[in-house]
């Protein structure tokens, strides 16, 4: 399927497609993109109301929310320090994406199929809390945190 895609988003694009035509595909795959991602969060929605919320896993989830910063921050700093020699980065590209990198409805959806063994509850808290913190926290500060390290200051002209 992924080979299919490729051919046909790329070389039949190109070759095989009218604007039309291309504009319909587009369009349909990307409307069909947003119903599976609305159906996905109706799905996690309904899945919280039968969670309990359990005080005691909130060091667990406290403690989750910079493991997985820091393992971002690693899996985007160590290749990229690879790839300098050959490749010139923007200044701030790695703490762009480290705080980019938001998660969502894959995470949970990965999580809440595990079955009911006895560290299901602290893998469910875990993932809540990390997407919960990466869409309110990292997703709305983006923004700022885009400008602060994309921007280069602004130079002093002499006089």
């Amino acid at each position: 399927m992924v080979s299919a895609g490729v051919l046909i988003g790329n070389r039949g694009k190109k070759f095989g497609m009218s604007e039309e035509t291309q504009r319909y595909l587009f369009d349909f795959w990307s409307l069909i993109d947003e119903i599976l991602n609305s159906v996905l969060f109706l799905l996690i929605g309904l899945e919280v109301i039968v969670l309990r919320f359990d005080v005691s896993l909130l060091p667990l989830t406290m403690a989750a929310i910079p493991i997985v910063f820091v393992a971002r921050l690693s899996s985007v700093a160590l290749p990229m320090a690879f790839v300098r020699a050959k490749q010139q980065f923007v200044k701030g590209t790695v703490p762009i994406l480290t705080w980019g990198g938001v998660r969502g409805g894959i995470s949970v959806a990965l999580a809440l199929p595990i079955p009911l063994v006895a560290e299901r509850p602290q893998i469910l808290a875990a993932t809540y809390a990390v997407v919960l913190f990466t869409l309110i926290v990292q997703g709305l500060t983006l923004p700022a945190v885009v400008r602060r390290f994309a921007n280069p200051a602004p130079r002093q002209e002499p006089d």
